[in-house]
């Protein structure tokens, strides 16, 4: 072979693996991907304002392991009962720190959100008390622990009552309401972070804040309760830091940072915390028990990383709106708006949109690729739900994920990735699967 076509075979290699080159071998077309950067261009002060979160965050949680003195000794496990188990005993610290609370129960054994926020209800709760939810209607799936579905061993089951407060149609709290439902017997209000499968927007720290101190300074004796899921990191302030007596979450969303196989953590006051390590083990038991296995240093190592994974998936659910509010879907929140969790709703207006929207997240995974999503009754939910996950730990929703229950308005909730290159190459595919099948047009 001569220079000439060495140099030639040369040139074809490196014009083969260039980035436009792995996204077109990827199934993304050039048209698709001309958008995106356009897209990408007008993000980059939004991107710099995420990663100024993050390095806040991140000197959060290396001060927080720096204080307790963690060491390689503390990514020892334990087996059997778990007794004296520093690892697992000291990350409950690091968690308090992190999140300014005076205790915190952090535990594999807690299966997940709905888990821990149920733990957190019935442990804190006795016959006769009532809750309310002063931000509407809850998640899905605590319809059954709270009662407003029938279920066996929901809190309505033990005579616990609930009451609920509806949001303005602004999505702000309504304060006259919430005055109006606190009862004497009223032990416990709940306020749910994220938008769950609602289209109304997720509520700011700030917001939280204020509802705190309205609901403290009528009645100082009621529990407030922090469904805190999704929203870890997404600020340099957590709805701890404003007085809230419990703030709960999920080891597999933005604390566990990708690296938590399972658990659920639940911060706040020595008293809350206290009932429900008993709630979790056994009266006499609480917190001494609970073996952590193997899994410490990937709690450890998952809260370090959580700080940055939680800014690569803004800036994921940040290019989303901005790339399908540019072609008429609606998206909440939008473009523009403050990020207040890693969620972003798109409304698509008919099933089809919503499945060929999952089928593109799924096809982008590194696990399950070849997977087609379909939707299916899954516990918990009063509707048929497809979901598209392609995860590295199963239901992990700090991963590249998506779904949406199948009825009105046919919304995919999107989050995660546990790098943005990744979030923007699962939204791209989602983009490409829509625009293939019709549904995205002036292209």
């Amino acid at each position: 072979m001569t220079e000439q076509g060495r140099e030639a075979q040369i040139q074809k290699i490196l014009e083969k693996y260039t980035t436009q080159g792995f996204y077109e071998q990827m199934g993304i077309s050039p048209g698709v991907l001309k958008i995106s950067e356009e897209v990408c261009g007008h993000l980059k002060e939004r991107f710099a304002q995420f990663d100024q979160t993050a390095e806040a965050n991140q000197l959060k949680v290396i001060g927080a392991m720096q204080k307790n003195r963690i060491s390689a000794e503390h990514f020892n496990g334990s087996t059997g009962y778990g007794y004296n188990d520093a690892g697992r005993d000291d990350l409950e610290k690091v968690y308090a720190d992190t999140f300014h609370t005076e205790d915190a129960l952090v535990r594999t054994q807690i299966t997940c959100g709905t888990h821990a926020l149920s733990l957190a209800l019935g442990a804190n709760l006795r016959p006769g008390d009532e809750m309310v939810s002063i931000s509407g209607k809850p998640y899905d799936t605590l319809e059954e622990v709270i009662g407003i579905r029938p279920s066996r061993g929901s809190l309505a089951e033990y005579g616990i009552t609930y009451n609920q407060v509806e949001l303005k149609e602004d999505g702000s709290f309504d304060f006259d309401a919430i005055r109006n439902a606190l009862r004497p017997r009223t032990r416990l209000a709940a306020i749910q972070r994220s938008k769950g499968y609602l289209t109304r927007p997720s509520l700011s720290v700030d917001q939280i804040a204020e509802a705190i101190a309205f609901v403290k300074e009528l009645r100082p004796d009621i529990i407030i309760m922090v469904d805190n899921c999704y929203g870890e990191f997404v600020d340099v302030c957590e709805p701890s830091d404003f007085g809230a007596d419990m703030t709960v979450g999920s080891l597999i969303k933005n604390p566990g940072g990708g690296l938590a196989p399972m658990g659920g953590y639940i911060a706040g006051t020595k008293e809350c915390v206290e009932n429900c390590a008993v709630r979790l083990t056994s009266p006499g038991l609480g917190r001494e028990v609970g073996a952590s296995l193997e899994v410490n240093r990937s709690l450890y190592q998952g809260l370090f990383l959580a700080p940055t994974v939680t800014a690569g998936a803004l800036k994921g659910a940040v290019f989303a709106a901005n790339l399908f509010e540019r072609f008429g879907f609606r998206c909440i929140p939008d473009a523009s708006e403050r990020r207040n969790d890693i969620i972003q709703a798109i409304e698509f207006g008919t099933p089809e949109g919503l499945k060929r929207f999952c089928e593109g997240i799924q096809a982008a995974a590194p696990v399950d690729s070849y997977v087609t999503p379909e939707p299916w009754a899954m516990p918990g939910y009063d509707s048929d739900v497809i979901m598209a996950a392609g995860a590295f730990i199963q239901g992990s929703s700090i991963e590249l994920s998506a779904d949406g229950p199948l009825h009105e308005p046919y919304a995919a909730y999107f989050q995660g990735g546990l790098t943005w290159e990744h979030a923007k190459f699962g939204i791209l595919k989602a983009f490409q699967k829509l625009a293939d099948a019709g549904l995205i047009r002036e292209l």
